[in-house]
Protein backbone atom coordinates (compact mmCIF):
# COMPACT_ATOMS: atom_id res chain seq x y z
CA UNK A 1 0.00 0.00 0.00
CA UNK A 2 1.24 3.48 -0.87
CA UNK A 3 0.05 6.30 1.32
CA UNK A 4 -0.05 9.33 -0.98
CA UNK A 5 0.33 12.95 0.04
CA UNK A 6 0.96 11.98 3.63
CA UNK A 7 2.52 15.30 4.53
CA UNK A 8 1.87 17.79 1.76
CA UNK A 9 2.47 20.85 3.92
CA UNK A 10 5.78 19.55 5.18
CA UNK A 11 7.04 18.93 1.70
CA UNK A 12 7.00 22.67 1.10
CA UNK A 13 10.54 23.94 1.56
CA UNK A 14 11.68 20.33 1.92
CA UNK A 15 15.07 20.99 0.37
CA UNK A 16 15.76 23.89 2.72
CA UNK A 17 14.74 21.94 5.82
CA UNK A 18 16.73 18.84 4.85
CA UNK A 19 19.84 20.79 3.93
CA UNK A 20 19.72 22.69 7.22
CA UNK A 21 19.02 19.59 9.32
CA UNK A 22 21.94 17.66 7.87
CA UNK A 23 24.23 20.15 9.58
CA UNK A 24 22.74 19.48 13.01
CA UNK A 25 24.73 16.36 13.98
CA UNK A 26 28.20 17.92 14.51
CA UNK A 27 26.85 20.72 16.68
CA UNK A 28 24.38 18.45 18.48
CA UNK A 29 27.01 15.82 19.31
CA UNK A 30 29.45 18.46 20.50
CA UNK A 31 26.73 19.69 22.84
CA UNK A 32 25.92 16.09 23.84
CA UNK A 33 29.54 15.38 24.75
CA UNK A 34 29.72 18.46 26.95
CA UNK A 35 26.41 17.74 28.64
CA UNK A 36 27.12 14.05 29.16
CA UNK A 37 30.43 14.79 30.87
CA UNK A 38 28.39 16.89 33.27
CA UNK A 39 25.79 14.15 33.68
CA UNK A 40 28.50 11.62 34.51
CA UNK A 41 29.82 13.93 37.22
CA UNK A 42 26.37 14.72 38.59
CA UNK A 43 25.46 11.02 38.66
CA UNK A 44 28.48 10.08 40.75
CA UNK A 45 27.90 13.07 43.03
CA UNK A 46 24.26 12.07 43.58
CA UNK A 47 25.20 8.48 44.41
CA UNK A 48 27.63 9.67 47.08
CA UNK A 49 25.16 12.13 48.55
CA UNK A 50 22.46 9.48 48.75
CA UNK A 51 24.94 6.85 49.98
CA UNK A 52 23.25 4.28 47.77
CA UNK A 53 25.93 2.55 45.71
CA UNK A 54 23.33 0.12 44.37
CA UNK A 55 21.87 2.90 42.22
CA UNK A 56 23.18 3.00 38.68
CA UNK A 57 22.07 5.52 36.11
CA UNK A 58 20.27 8.86 35.73
CA UNK A 59 16.61 8.90 34.77
CA UNK A 60 15.19 12.41 35.20
CA UNK A 61 15.04 15.49 37.43
CA UNK A 62 12.56 15.85 40.26
CA UNK A 63 10.41 18.93 40.85
CA UNK A 64 13.28 20.66 42.64
CA UNK A 65 15.81 19.96 39.91
CA UNK A 66 17.52 17.14 41.77
CA UNK A 67 18.89 14.23 39.78
CA UNK A 68 16.93 10.98 40.10
CA UNK A 69 19.18 7.91 39.90
CA UNK A 70 17.65 4.47 39.39
CA UNK A 71 18.73 0.91 40.11
CA UNK A 72 19.58 -1.63 37.37
CA UNK A 73 16.10 -3.19 37.52
CA UNK A 74 14.35 0.07 36.56
CA UNK A 75 13.04 0.05 32.99
CA UNK A 76 15.07 3.18 32.23
CA UNK A 77 18.35 1.78 33.56
CA UNK A 78 19.91 0.84 30.20
CA UNK A 79 19.45 4.08 28.31
CA UNK A 80 22.41 5.95 29.77
CA UNK A 81 24.85 3.20 28.83
CA UNK A 82 23.33 3.31 25.35
CA UNK A 83 23.89 7.07 25.17
CA UNK A 84 27.53 6.59 26.05
CA UNK A 85 27.91 3.97 23.33
CA UNK A 86 26.29 6.35 20.82
CA UNK A 87 28.85 9.01 21.73
CA UNK A 88 31.63 6.49 21.22
CA UNK A 89 30.14 5.47 17.88
CA UNK A 90 29.95 9.05 16.62
CA UNK A 91 33.27 10.35 17.96
CA UNK A 92 35.50 7.27 18.01
CA UNK A 93 36.85 8.64 21.29
CA UNK A 94 37.85 5.77 23.59
CA UNK A 95 36.89 7.93 26.58
CA UNK A 96 33.23 7.20 25.85
CA UNK A 97 33.88 3.47 25.47
CA UNK A 98 35.63 3.46 28.85
CA UNK A 99 32.69 5.29 30.43
CA UNK A 100 30.17 2.94 28.82
CA UNK A 101 31.69 -0.33 29.92
CA UNK A 102 31.05 -0.17 33.71
CA UNK A 103 27.40 0.79 33.20
CA UNK A 104 27.01 -1.97 30.62
CA UNK A 105 28.65 -4.58 32.82
CA UNK A 106 26.11 -3.96 35.56
CA UNK A 107 23.23 -4.20 33.09
CA UNK A 108 24.45 -7.65 32.03
CA UNK A 109 23.26 -8.97 35.40
CA UNK A 110 19.67 -8.18 34.36
CA UNK A 111 19.83 -10.88 31.68
CA UNK A 112 18.14 -13.39 34.02
CA UNK A 113 15.43 -10.99 35.19
CA UNK A 114 12.21 -12.67 34.12
CA UNK A 115 10.11 -10.31 36.20
CA UNK A 116 9.93 -7.60 33.56
CA UNK A 117 8.96 -7.22 29.91
CA UNK A 118 11.43 -4.34 29.56
CA UNK A 119 14.57 -6.37 28.95
CA UNK A 120 14.80 -4.88 25.48
CA UNK A 121 15.04 -1.38 26.90
CA UNK A 122 17.28 -2.52 29.74
CA UNK A 123 19.65 -5.01 28.14
CA UNK A 124 19.43 -4.50 24.39
CA UNK A 125 19.86 -0.71 24.52
CA UNK A 126 22.94 -1.12 26.71
CA UNK A 127 24.50 -4.52 26.05
CA UNK A 128 23.14 -4.68 22.50
CA UNK A 129 24.88 -1.46 21.54
CA UNK A 130 28.03 -2.69 23.27
CA UNK A 131 28.01 -5.86 21.19
CA UNK A 132 27.24 -3.98 18.00
CA UNK A 133 30.29 -1.76 18.48
CA UNK A 134 32.78 -4.22 20.03
CA UNK A 135 31.56 -7.70 19.03
CA UNK A 136 32.70 -9.14 22.37
CA UNK A 137 31.46 -12.66 23.04
CA UNK A 138 30.30 -11.89 26.57
CA UNK A 139 27.83 -9.33 25.27
CA UNK A 140 26.48 -11.80 22.73
CA UNK A 141 25.84 -14.36 25.46
CA UNK A 142 24.05 -11.77 27.61
CA UNK A 143 21.75 -10.80 24.75
CA UNK A 144 20.74 -14.41 24.16
CA UNK A 145 20.16 -15.05 27.86
CA UNK A 146 18.06 -11.90 28.19
CA UNK A 147 15.91 -13.12 25.31
CA UNK A 148 15.45 -16.48 27.06
CA UNK A 149 14.26 -14.61 30.14
CA UNK A 150 11.89 -12.43 28.15
CA UNK A 151 10.08 -15.27 26.41
CA UNK A 152 9.20 -16.86 29.76
CA UNK A 153 6.55 -14.13 29.86
CA UNK A 154 4.95 -15.28 26.61
CA UNK A 155 1.49 -16.85 26.76
CA UNK A 156 0.85 -18.91 23.59
CA UNK A 157 -2.93 -18.90 24.12
CA UNK A 158 -2.97 -15.10 24.02
CA UNK A 159 -0.08 -14.75 21.63
CA UNK A 160 1.65 -11.99 23.62
CA UNK A 161 4.35 -11.27 26.15
CA UNK A 162 2.91 -10.11 29.45
CA UNK A 163 3.78 -6.54 30.38
CA UNK A 164 3.08 -5.94 34.07
CA UNK A 165 2.86 -8.24 37.06
CA UNK A 166 2.03 -5.55 39.63
CA UNK A 167 -1.33 -4.32 38.28
CA UNK A 168 -3.63 -6.81 39.92
CA UNK A 169 -6.91 -5.61 38.41
CA UNK A 170 -5.74 -6.87 35.01
CA UNK A 171 -5.23 -10.57 34.32
CA UNK A 172 -2.73 -10.27 31.50
CA UNK A 173 -1.92 -6.66 30.54
CA UNK A 174 -0.09 -5.95 27.29
CA UNK A 175 1.05 -2.40 26.51
CA UNK A 176 1.95 -0.93 23.13
CA UNK A 177 5.42 -0.17 24.56
CA UNK A 178 6.09 -3.91 24.44
CA UNK A 179 6.67 -3.68 20.69
CA UNK A 180 10.03 -2.10 21.45
CA UNK A 181 11.29 -5.15 23.33
CA UNK A 182 10.84 -7.44 20.32
CA UNK A 183 14.10 -6.21 18.80
CA UNK A 184 15.95 -8.14 21.50
CA UNK A 185 14.23 -11.35 20.35
CA UNK A 186 15.02 -10.79 16.68
CA UNK A 187 18.65 -10.16 17.54
CA UNK A 188 18.82 -13.28 19.72
CA UNK A 189 17.58 -15.37 16.79
CA UNK A 190 20.30 -13.93 14.59
CA UNK A 191 23.01 -14.54 17.20
CA UNK A 192 21.89 -17.99 18.37
CA UNK A 193 20.19 -19.54 15.34
CA UNK A 194 17.24 -20.39 17.61
CA UNK A 195 14.05 -19.49 15.76
CA UNK A 196 11.87 -19.72 18.87
CA UNK A 197 12.72 -16.10 19.71
CA UNK A 198 11.67 -15.02 16.22
CA UNK A 199 8.38 -16.91 16.46
CA UNK A 200 7.48 -15.27 19.76
CA UNK A 201 8.32 -11.82 18.40
CA UNK A 202 6.23 -12.26 15.27
CA UNK A 203 3.28 -13.74 17.17
CA UNK A 204 3.33 -10.84 19.62
CA UNK A 205 3.52 -8.31 16.79
CA UNK A 206 0.62 -9.98 14.96
CA UNK A 207 -1.59 -10.16 18.04
CA UNK A 208 -0.90 -6.52 18.83
CA UNK A 209 -1.65 -5.54 15.25
CA UNK A 210 -4.97 -7.37 15.44
CA UNK A 211 -6.17 -6.01 18.77
CA UNK A 212 -4.38 -2.83 19.77
CA UNK A 213 -5.33 -0.48 16.93
CA UNK A 214 -8.48 1.50 16.25
CA UNK A 215 -10.01 2.15 12.83
CA UNK A 216 -8.05 5.43 12.54
CA UNK A 217 -4.80 3.50 13.29
CA UNK A 218 -4.29 5.11 16.67
CA UNK A 219 -3.38 2.69 19.44
CA UNK A 220 -4.82 1.82 22.80
CA UNK A 221 -2.22 1.86 25.55
CA UNK A 222 -3.18 -1.28 27.51
CA UNK A 223 -5.08 -4.40 26.54
CA UNK A 224 -6.17 -6.80 29.25
CA UNK A 225 -6.45 -10.42 28.09
CA UNK A 226 -8.10 -13.45 29.63
CA UNK A 227 -5.10 -15.67 30.14
CA UNK A 228 -7.16 -18.85 29.86
CA UNK A 229 -9.08 -18.08 26.66
CA UNK A 230 -6.95 -15.37 25.04
CA UNK A 231 -9.95 -13.07 24.66
CA UNK A 232 -9.60 -9.30 25.08
CA UNK A 233 -11.32 -8.28 28.31
CA UNK A 234 -10.56 -4.55 28.43
CA UNK A 235 -8.98 -1.80 26.35
CA UNK A 236 -7.55 0.74 28.77
CA UNK A 237 -4.89 3.32 29.39
CA UNK A 238 -2.43 3.87 32.20
CA UNK A 239 -0.37 6.83 31.02
CA UNK A 240 -2.78 8.37 28.53
CA UNK A 241 -5.55 10.91 29.00
CA UNK A 242 -8.41 8.42 28.63
CA UNK A 243 -9.01 4.82 27.59
CA UNK A 244 -10.14 6.06 24.19
CA UNK A 245 -7.37 8.62 23.70
CA UNK A 246 -4.13 8.49 21.74
CA UNK A 247 -1.21 8.78 24.15
CA UNK A 248 1.57 10.42 22.16
CA UNK A 249 4.49 8.26 23.21
CA UNK A 250 2.42 5.13 22.67
CA UNK A 251 1.83 6.10 19.05
CA UNK A 252 5.58 6.63 18.63
CA UNK A 253 6.33 3.22 20.16
CA UNK A 254 4.01 1.65 17.60
CA UNK A 255 5.61 3.51 14.69
CA UNK A 256 9.09 2.48 15.76
CA UNK A 257 8.07 -1.09 16.62
CA UNK A 258 6.38 -1.94 13.33
CA UNK A 259 9.12 -0.30 11.30
CA UNK A 260 11.63 -2.49 13.13
CA UNK A 261 9.45 -5.57 12.60
CA UNK A 262 9.43 -4.93 8.86
CA UNK A 263 13.22 -4.70 8.89
CA UNK A 264 13.48 -8.05 10.63
CA UNK A 265 10.82 -9.98 8.70
CA UNK A 266 10.25 -8.15 5.37
CA UNK A 267 6.54 -8.76 5.97
CA UNK A 268 4.78 -5.94 4.11
CA UNK A 269 1.92 -6.01 6.62
CA UNK A 270 4.28 -4.40 9.13
CA UNK A 271 5.44 -1.77 6.66
CA UNK A 272 1.84 -0.90 5.88
CA UNK A 273 1.05 -0.58 9.59
CA UNK A 274 4.05 1.67 10.22
CA UNK A 275 2.92 3.94 7.40
CA UNK A 276 -0.64 4.02 8.71
CA UNK A 277 0.63 5.04 12.15
CA UNK A 278 2.82 7.73 10.60
CA UNK A 279 -0.21 9.06 8.74
CA UNK A 280 -2.20 9.19 11.97
CA UNK A 281 0.54 10.97 13.90
CA UNK A 282 1.55 13.57 11.34
CA UNK A 283 -1.90 14.10 9.91
CA UNK A 284 -3.34 14.72 13.36
CA UNK A 285 -4.87 18.20 13.67
CA UNK A 286 -3.53 18.41 17.23
CA UNK A 287 0.08 18.07 16.10
CA UNK A 288 1.89 21.38 16.72
CA UNK A 289 3.73 23.07 13.88
CA UNK A 290 7.13 22.14 15.33
CA UNK A 291 6.14 18.43 15.31
CA UNK A 292 6.81 17.93 19.02
CA UNK A 293 3.47 16.58 20.23
CA UNK A 294 1.50 17.28 23.34
CA UNK A 295 1.62 14.33 25.71
CA UNK A 296 -1.73 13.01 24.43
CA UNK A 297 -3.44 13.94 21.16
CA UNK A 298 -6.91 14.00 22.70
CA UNK A 299 -5.82 15.87 25.82
CA UNK A 300 -4.32 18.50 23.51
CA UNK A 301 -7.86 19.59 22.61
CA UNK A 302 -8.22 20.95 26.16
CA UNK A 303 -5.37 23.41 25.67
CA UNK A 304 -2.46 24.26 27.98
CA UNK A 305 -1.00 20.74 27.94
CA UNK A 306 2.69 19.77 28.29
CA UNK A 307 4.69 18.54 25.34
CA UNK A 308 6.52 15.23 25.08
CA UNK A 309 9.92 15.64 23.45
CA UNK A 310 10.56 11.93 23.97
CA UNK A 311 7.66 11.04 21.65
CA UNK A 312 9.12 13.35 19.02
CA UNK A 313 12.61 11.85 19.30
CA UNK A 314 11.30 8.27 19.07
CA UNK A 315 9.20 9.14 16.02
CA UNK A 316 12.11 10.91 14.30
CA UNK A 317 14.37 7.90 14.75
CA UNK A 318 11.66 5.60 13.40
CA UNK A 319 11.00 7.82 10.39
CA UNK A 320 14.62 7.76 9.27
CA UNK A 321 14.50 3.98 9.15
CA UNK A 322 11.03 3.93 7.60
CA UNK A 323 12.26 6.27 4.86
CA UNK A 324 14.62 3.57 3.61
CA UNK A 325 11.78 1.09 3.03
CA UNK A 326 8.97 3.26 1.70
CA UNK A 327 8.06 5.01 -1.53
CA UNK A 328 7.21 7.93 0.74
CA UNK A 329 10.82 8.03 1.94
CA UNK A 330 11.48 11.66 1.04
CA UNK A 331 8.48 12.86 3.02
CA UNK A 332 9.50 10.80 6.05
CA UNK A 333 13.07 12.08 5.94
CA UNK A 334 11.90 15.67 5.61
CA UNK A 335 9.58 15.22 8.59
CA UNK A 336 12.29 13.65 10.73
CA UNK A 337 14.68 16.46 9.78
CA UNK A 338 12.15 19.03 10.92
CA UNK A 339 11.66 17.23 14.24
CA UNK A 340 15.41 17.21 14.91
CA UNK A 341 15.63 20.85 13.90
CA UNK A 342 12.90 21.68 16.45
CA UNK A 343 14.51 19.61 19.21
CA UNK A 344 18.00 21.00 18.63
CA UNK A 345 16.90 24.62 18.46
CA UNK A 346 14.08 24.82 20.97
CA UNK A 347 14.19 21.85 23.36
CA UNK A 348 17.84 21.66 24.37
CA UNK A 349 18.81 23.27 27.68
CA UNK A 350 21.56 25.84 27.94
CA UNK A 351 25.03 24.26 28.05
CA UNK A 352 26.09 23.05 31.50
CA UNK A 353 22.52 23.13 32.82
CA UNK A 354 19.75 20.56 33.46
CA UNK A 355 22.36 18.42 35.27
CA UNK A 356 23.64 17.32 31.87
CA UNK A 357 20.49 16.05 30.13
CA UNK A 358 20.16 16.78 26.42
CA UNK A 359 16.45 17.57 25.98
CA UNK A 360 13.87 19.39 28.05
CA UNK A 361 10.06 19.13 27.99
CA UNK A 362 9.26 15.43 28.12
CA UNK A 363 6.26 13.96 29.92
CA UNK A 364 6.51 10.56 31.55
CA UNK A 365 3.22 9.80 33.34
CA UNK A 366 0.87 12.76 33.57
CA UNK A 367 -2.13 10.93 35.10
CA UNK A 368 0.14 9.97 38.01
CA UNK A 369 1.53 13.52 38.17
CA UNK A 370 4.97 12.04 37.52
CA UNK A 371 7.78 13.36 35.31
CA UNK A 372 5.86 16.25 33.75
CA UNK A 373 7.77 18.75 31.60
CA UNK A 374 11.20 17.45 32.59
CA UNK A 375 14.26 15.93 30.95
CA UNK A 376 14.03 12.12 30.73
CA UNK A 377 16.90 9.84 29.77
CA UNK A 378 15.06 7.93 27.03
CA UNK A 379 14.32 11.17 25.18
CA UNK A 380 18.07 11.73 25.03
CA UNK A 381 18.66 8.16 23.86
CA UNK A 382 16.31 8.33 20.86
CA UNK A 383 17.48 11.85 20.05
CA UNK A 384 21.07 10.60 19.72
CA UNK A 385 19.93 7.56 17.77
CA UNK A 386 17.95 9.78 15.40
CA UNK A 387 20.98 12.02 14.89
CA UNK A 388 23.12 9.00 14.05
CA UNK A 389 20.51 7.69 11.62
CA UNK A 390 20.26 11.08 9.96
CA UNK A 391 24.03 11.17 9.53
CA UNK A 392 24.11 7.66 8.04
CA UNK A 393 21.47 8.64 5.52
CA UNK A 394 23.45 11.75 4.60
CA UNK A 395 26.58 9.60 4.26
CA UNK A 396 24.62 7.10 2.15
CA UNK A 397 25.27 4.31 4.65
CA UNK A 398 22.79 1.78 6.09
CA UNK A 399 20.60 3.42 8.70
CA UNK A 400 20.79 0.27 10.85
CA UNK A 401 24.01 -1.50 11.77
CA UNK A 402 22.85 -4.99 12.66
CA UNK A 403 24.85 -6.41 15.55
CA UNK A 404 24.81 -10.00 14.39
CA UNK A 405 26.49 -9.20 11.09
CA UNK A 406 29.02 -6.65 12.31
CA UNK A 407 32.64 -7.44 11.49
CA UNK A 408 35.62 -6.59 13.64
Amino acid sequence: MRIKNILPVLLLNAFTLSAYAQNIAPKAFKFAERQTRLLLTETEKAKKQLNKPELLSPRTLDGKGNLLIVSPNDWCSGFFAGNLWFLYEYTGDKFWKEQSEPYTAIMEFEKTNGGTHDLGFMVYNSVGNAYRLTHKQKYKESIIQAARSLITRFNPTIGCIKSWDHVKQWQFPVIIDNMMNLELLFEATRLSGDSSFYKVAVTHANTTLKNHFRADNSSYHVLNYDQQTGQVLDKKTAQGFADSSAWARGQAWGLYGYTMCYRETHDKVYLDQAEKIAKYIFGNPQMPADLVPYWDYDAAKLGNQPRDASAAAIAASALYELSTYSKNGKAYTTTADKILNSLANHYQPLPDSARGFLLLHSTGHKPANSEIDVPIIYADYYYLEALLRQKRLADKKPVINVAGTLKN
